[in-house]
């Protein structure tokens, strides 16, 4: 985990690098993912910046319009920076994910571009992202290291 992450710095845009903000919420040793409509692979919800965003606008933004639930921005804590090729796109694009952890209000639901949400642990590498699978090797990690995960309530 990488605990440099600022919320207010906005980065450098690469043609081949696809920059994304997302959530990271973990409750009784799941982690919560989310599946877009019509696709089968499940990502950490989020999305992209919108001009003048920090990390912190567009994960309440995103989450918002994807879970119907409202980030408490205060709340609002880096958990790491992951990168990987990006799946579905040309050879070379890869998505670089800086990740957040945060309370939040509100029931999850589904909505927007999303189909289902599912609460995921170690067994369900293989129907997540690749980058995603970097982000359970962080979680698990932790985990069976004898630390407690942070983002776990």
């Amino acid at each position: 985990m990488n605990s440099n992450l600022n919320p207010n710095v906005q980065p450098v845009h690469s043609p081949t690098v696809i920059d994304k903000v997302a959530w990271i919420l973990i409750q009784e040793g799941k982690v919560l993912g989310a599946r877009s409509k019509g696709k089968e692979t499940y990502y950490f919800p989020g999305g992209k910046r919108e001009a003048g965003e920090t990390d912190v606008d567009t994960l309440v933004r995103e989450i918002e319009e994807e879970l119907s639930v409202r980030i408490k921005a205060e709340t609002a804590s880096p958990f790491g920076i992951f990168e990987a090729d990006a799946d579905g796109k040309a050879a070379g694009v890869r998505v670089r994910m800086v990740c957040y952890t945060a309370e939040y209000e509100g029931e999850l639901m589904p909505a927007a571009e999303i189909a289902e949400l599912a609460w995921l642990d170690e067994q369900d590498r293989s129907r997540v992202s690749a980058v995603s699978q970097l982000v359970f090797n962080a979680i698990y990690e932790a985990r069976s290291g004898g630390r407690s995960c942070a983002a776990e309530e």
